[in-house]
């Protein structure tokens, strides 16, 4: 183990980690929150002399550095590397990992964007995948091929809020020789570290919870080995996608409240979802804090809560649950989603029209909440209304 990967996991507790880790106090001045590194290229000390290992931004920039070490001891993970947007992050794994003829397991129920990634860029890379529902672990086995590198799964998943087995998928990646890849932007690091149940990468969206504050377009990657983080961080220098030091800066002053912001979110989510079972014009609820949803012992075996998100359906169909997003107040029609403030979507026609006629087609009478950390009974006096 190295010195910088000791030093990342010194502190124990999550919300410890979460505020010190990579974030030691500037050497020059004692600041206790690391400087934005606003430049492009360094001083050497001499043709090859770099003081501390920086020649030039692309390849390493030390806010970027901090925010790295900072999201792998979140992780639980040896290597972290921050991307500027979360399919930056995708698009690097890809090419890392893949050649032309490898084959991938997609979920059913993944971000659009994730989908678009495969079917409109790597397939024409000659990348093969095909769709399995990852909570169902016949359907994931049943997918495997000779050629298959990487499963990829998103738990919970965007927007059905579906929940897979991350040490059981895990252990079909490693008989078939595959890597498991898992999206952990909806729980966050603070709700699943999907490292300890045995991925091999861990991908996020920063954008999302780790931001937290709809201010910054990010993305990142966590990874145990420590070969597989020299090869990405090879093409991320190569392909250049990296996060600028100002979104860098703020990703980590997000970060540092993930805890708390995450305690509230899912108390307030706990409560929406509540009332949106008890209301005659809904007909179906994603949450896994429920009790009747099918991976609820699933989620909470793998994770410490169940998070800020929650999908349903309404009587109706897709006008209704338009009309419904359109009435909301307090929940802002807006994509994105983890922010302190509460969002409201239709995915058909916003996150997940890229998905339409495909297998990843989602419901048309579908409403996605991103449920904030506003006071609750204020969240549900504004569904109610909406609601009708």
């Amino acid at each position: 183990m190295t010195d910088e990967h000791q030093q990342q996991h010194e502190y124990h507790g999550f919300e410890t980690r979460a505020i010190h880790a990579g974030q030691e106090a500037d050497p020059l001045t004692g600041a206790v929150v690391p400087p934005i590194y606003q430049v492009s290229t360094y001083k050497q000390d001499g043709v090859g002399g770099l003081r501390g290992g920086y020649e030039y931004s692309r390849s390493a920039n030390p806010t970027r550095t901090a925010l790295e070490q900072n999201i792998a001891a979140l992780e639980g993970g040896r290597r972290g590397l921050a991307f500027a947007s979360g399919l930056a992050a995708e698009d690097c794994l890809l090419r890392t990992l893949l050649v032309p003829g490898d084959h991938v397991v997609i979920p059913d129920d993944a971000y659009g964007g994730t989908f678009r990634l495969f079917s409109k860029v790597a397939e024409r890379w000659g990348v093969q995948w095909s769709v399995a529902n990852t909570s169902d672990l016949a359907a994931v086995r049943a997918a495997i091929t000779p050629r298959t590198k990487v499963i990829w799964v998103e738990t919970p998943s965007n927007p059905l809020l579906g929940i897979t087995d991350i040490g059981a998928v895990a252990d079909l990646a490693r008989g078939a020789g595959a890597r498991l890849v898992v999206d952990n932007t909806f729980a966050s690091a603070y709700l699943q570290q999907p490292l300890a149940h045995g991925a091999d990468i861990v991908v996020h969206s920063t954008t999302k919870y780790m931001g937290g504050h709809s201010d910054v377009v990010g993305g990142a990657l966590v990874v145990n080995d420590d070969a597989l983080g020299d090869e990405l961080a090879f093409h991320q220098n190569a392909m250049g996608a990296i996060a600028g030091p100002f979104d860098a800066w703020l990703t980590m002053r997000g970060i540092k409240t993930l805890a708390v912001r995450m305690d509230r979110h899912s108390a307030n989510a706990e409560r929406v979802a509540e009332l949106l079972v008890a209301h005659p014009k809904v007909t179906q609820v994603y949450y896994p804090g429920l009790h009747e949803h099918p991976g609820h012992e699933i989620a909470a075996k793998q994770m410490r809560s169940f998070g800020g998100m929650v999908s349903f359906r309404v009587t109706g169909g897709e006008q209704a649950a338009v009309e419904v997003c359109n009435r909301a107040r307090l929940f802002t029609l807006g994509e994105s989603l983890g922010g302190v403030e509460s969002l409201i979507e239709h995915p058909g026609r916003m996150t997940h029209a890229s998905a339409a006629g495909s297998a990843l087609e989602v419901p048309a009478d579908l409403v996605r909440l991103s449920v904030g950390i506003e006071a609750a009974d204020d969240l549900l006096s504004d569904l109610a209304q909406a609601l009708g």
